[in-house]
């Protein structure tokens, strides 16, 4: 796929790799079957510290970066016997929902609307990896999810993404964005094959002071087919004014197919959730300005010469950070100020906080919760390019589960009218992707998606 892949291995780093994990090994006639990734073609987005493999998180700032380490979430993967394919586009520093803020252009979808043969967004931040997985060319990749970049970009590819609860999955390694609402995970075909990635991943990692000390169950011997008794609850508030009739119309088919298979749907209420958007865009520009203030090029990437040092930083970080960073980094900037912390930021954690009181209260009648992954289908690139506000409204029903931090799966569930993919999105309690994968591998049964892109059928 055109940028999907922005793989830089000039220094062998993946042969390397390669070698020392499975050269032992054949040689002692453990290959086949000795584990449980052994030889699957992993695509890793370029947000992961990947060892004497360029990283960049599509960023011009960071050009040349090779970590001297390798993130825990794919090194877990490089254990279990996984293969790198290739790093994968996104967001410059996961901010975007749609793939064209990276320096290096964006991601096409391989998914085309009916008779119309435009290049779409792939969705963001981990468009790259959707599209790689959607188009076939690898069985499953990591992303991390801010605000729903794993669950947008698998329902505008029509794959599956999976966001864990907050701490399943280590950070360290991956480049931050909004550090208490970064949460890395998988994104693949299935809903069993994203169970078996995230056993993989997850685990807890005394290097990442937010990595919870819980055990890794077996995810995949959750995929009972068995969700009978089972309460789920349709939030009212996430009937959006201006949905389309299409979005409404499946989400009222995925409650009859759990109903169909024995739970019981019921309506609940998440009254904080209208304020759920605006308050993720204070928190998490919030964070990214402190965290982006370490791009100086002083000790690594882009290092533009200035007549002094005060200069250099300032010309670095112009050159180096594209608008939409600049953006985030000036209003987080703004709300972190002595004049208006208290205005906005502080308010917004309260706001947070009562978020978080909802779904608990929620989850005292419920068992988990079925709501549209996205409000839309994939636009053409360049659609929302000018309006910040349209783009920042793709994340409205996936913002809320990063907020409280909670488990939330989108599923491939139909075809827009223009034929292209929409997903269905459960969520649950926190560390209970058990019950996550369970309804989601029965919504996939349901839903019966065995479309695919143009891409892959010979259209084009």
């Amino acid at each position: 796929m055109r940028t999907a892949d922005r793989t830089d291995d000039r220094r062998g780093a993946r042969r390397a790799r390669r070698e020392a994990v499975f050269g032992p090994r054949i040689g002692r006639g453990l290959y086949r079957g000795a584990l449980r990734l052994d030889g699957i073609p992993i695509a890793v987005k370029d947000l992961f510290c990947t060892k004497d493999v360029l990283t960049t998180a599509a960023s011009h700032i960071l050009d040349g970066f090779h970590p001297p380490y390798e993130s825990t979430v794919t090194e877990k993967l490089w254990q279990a016997g996984a293969v790198m394919l290739g790093k994968t586009n996104l967001d410059e520093f996961a901010m975007g929902s749609s793939t064209t803020t990276s320096h290096y252009g964006p991601t096409e979808n391989p998914w085309r609307r009916s008779g119309d043969n435009r290049p779409l967004v792939a969705g963001g931040s981990s468009g790259g990896s959707a599209a790689a997985v959607a188009a076939h060319a690898a069985l499953g990749a990591t992303g991390t999810d801010t605000g729903g970049s794993i669950r947008q970009p698998a329902s505008f590819c029509g794959i599956v993404g999976l966001k864990p609860t907050y701490g399943r999955c280590s950070r360290w390694g991956v480049v931050a964005y909004a550090s208490s609402l970064d949460h890395p995970g998988p994104l693949a075909r299935t809903v069993r094959d994203a169970a078996i990635l995230l056993g993989a991943m997850a685990g807890h990692d005394p290097k990442d002071s937010t990595s919870a000390p819980v055990p890794v169950p077996d995810f995949e011997k959750a995929l009972t087919g068995d969700i009978r008794g089972l309460k789920v609850g349709i939030p009212k508030e996430y009937r959006a004014d201006g949905m389309p009739a299409e979005i409404e119309t499946l989400w009222q088919h995925g409650v009859e197919w759990l109903r169909a298979a024995g739970a019981e749907p019921v309506e609940i209420s998440l009254p904080m959730t209208k304020y759920a958007l605006a308050t993720y865009y204070i928190i998490a520009p919030a964070e990214a300005s402190s965290n982006l203030a370490r791009y100086d090029g002083v000790k690594y990437g882009l290092r533009v010469a200035g007549d002094s040092l005060d200069e250099m930083y300032e010309l670095t970080r112009a050159e180096g950070f594209g608008a939409e960073v600049k953006r985030r980094v000036l209003i987080g900037t703004y709300v972190l100020s002595a004049g208006y912390y208290d205005a906005y930021y502080l308010k917004a954690q309260k706001v947070r906080a009562l978020i978080a009181r909802d779904f608990a209260a929620a989850f005292e009648n419920v068992d988990c919760l079925l709501t549209p992954t996205a409000p839309s289908a994939a636009f053409a690139i360049g659609e929302k390019q000018d309006d910040p506000i349209a783009m920042y409204l793709n994340d409205v029903f996936t913002v809320p589960a990063n907020l409280a931090g909670l488990p939330a799966i989108s599923v491939p569930s139909g075809l827009s009218a223009d034929g292209l993919p929409l997903g269905l999105q459960i969520v649950g309690r926190a560390f209970d992707e058990e019950m996550v994968l369970r309804v989601g591998d029965v919504l996939e049964r349901a839903a019966q998606f065995t479309h695919r892109p143009s891409f892959i059928a010979g259209e084009r």
